[in-house]
């Protein structure tokens, strides 16, 4: 199991992570990005890759 983490001061709501993550873990709160289906991760890491900001950190359990 992985924990998805976003820093929501670097997040600018750009949807990246949104876009680009193949199980849809992110959905956007507030104009942030919010990993709302973190138990579904496939840590693929796509997502940090893509977040211009380096908002995102996932790491194991």
């Amino acid at each position: 199991m992985y924990v998805v983490a976003i820093e929501n001061e670097k997040c600018d709501g750009c949807e990246e992570c949104v876009n680009i993550c193949p199980v849809e873990v992110f959905k956007l709160e507030d104009g942030k990005s919010s990993p709302h289906k973190s138990d579904e991760c496939a840590y693929c890491l796509s997502c940090v890759e893509a977040c211009p900001n380096k908002a995102i950190t996932v790491t194991e359990m």
